[in-house]
């Protein structure tokens, strides 16, 4: 069976059937199982997803946390990773850019203080990456995009406790 058929009947029968406020995590942690593990693992949560903001919580536990009891930098990058990524994907299907693929060129974090709770991982540079998007849909050639993140612990959300910078390369494939 094609690939595009297989993608068709999960939409209209196995994501069509999500409730929408969960569709968004059904499908970055069905991503996750199939693609990256690790990354299903920590069971990530989309709380928020629209073309501006993107707000994807991870919660503290026995699988998420360091040996101090405060939460591991490599799930601190995982939960940026997913709040960048959702966000552009989330215009590549908008617009219809499904030929454009991304890839992370680099990662750059500041951890800032002890994230001893579950963490929101907040993204407010849809803009940015929509026009990346459209560029990489329209004109073919690779489009590098540096886009920022915060890290907040849920019960304070005013304090970060790490900041991000992801740089998103965008490409059309075949382009």
């Amino acid at each position: 069976m094609e690939t595009n058929k297989i993608q068709e009947l999960f939409s209209k029968h196995i994501v069509g059937n999500v409730p929408p406020k969960m569709r968004n995590t059904f499908l970055l942690r069905t991503f996750g199982l199939v693609k990256i593990p690790l990354l299903f693992s920590v069971q990530p949560t989309v709380l928020e997803l629209s073309d501006e903001r993107t707000v994807v919580r991870i919660k503290l536990s026995r699988w998420t946390r360091n040996h101090w009891g405060s939460m591991y930098f490599g799930t601190l990058a995982m939960g940026a990773d997913c709040a960048v990524g959702m966000m552009a994907m989330h215009h590549i299907w908008k617009n219809k850019a499904q030929k454009v693929q991304l890839i992370f060129k680099d990662f750059r974090a500041n951890f800032l203080k002890r994230p001893d709770g579950h963490v929101l991982f907040i993204c407010e540079e849809g803009n940015q990456t929509k026009t990346a998007v459209l560029a990489a849909r329209d004109g073919g050639e690779r489009q590098n995009v540096t886009i920022k993140a915060r890290a907040v612990v849920e019960s304070n959300p005013e304090e970060p406790v790490a900041t991000f910078e992801l740089t998103l390369s965008l490409k059309r494939k075949g382009g």
